[in-house]
Formats: structure tokens, C-alpha cells, sequence
């Protein structure tokens, strides 16, 4: 048998085990798992998101778009509602 030992904030230590309790298993058993789910799928068994709820290439868009804009680069006039729906109906 091997061993692991990680360096985990207390918070987030207190949350997972709140959750892993709640579904009856302990964190020795819910790293086992995703380790033989890594394993498995040959790679991170799950989408990776920020923690706004995007990925990592999602949120990197979103940022250059931003910054995009504050230059004035990719950014279309304002429309009134009119020139809005016709340009809805459009797409």
C-alpha cells in the first residue's frame, strides 16, 4: 500500500468531508475513486470550471473580449429597438 499526502486549505478540507459524509463515504475512499476514475478515463474525469462556472477557455474569452471592447476593437454601435429586431431576424 502507498500513501498520499496533500496540502489541502482547512476550509475546503471541512467542505469535501461535510459533502463525502453526506453521501456516506470518507476522503480516503473519494480519492480512491477519483483516482481510478483518472485511471479510467485517462484523464480528469470531469469538466474543469472557474469558479465562476466557466471553463478556463471560456473565461479567457471573455476576458480578451473585455478588453477588446474597453479599446474600442469589435464593438458595434448602439441600436435602437428597431434596427435590433431586424438585425435578430437576421441571424
Amino acid at each position: 500500500m502507498s500513501y498520499i499526502q496533500v496540502r489541502i486549505d482547512p476550509r475546503k478540507k471541512s467542505q469535501a468531508q461535510k459533502v463525502l459524509r453526506e453521501l456516506g463515504i470518507d476522503m480516503s475512499t473519494a480519492v480512491k475513486i477519483y483516482l481510478s476514475q483518472i485511471i479510467i478515463n485517462k484523464g480528469i474525469p470531469f469538466k474543469l470550471i472557474t469558479e465562476n462556472s466557466l471553463t478556463p477557455e471560456q473565461e479567457k474569452e471573455i476576458l480578451t473580449a473585455s478588453k477588446e471592447a474597453e479599446r474600442g476593437v469589435n464593438v458595434s454601435k448602439a441600436m435602437d429597438i428597431k434596427e435590433a429586431v431586424s438585425y435578430l431576424k437576421d441571424l
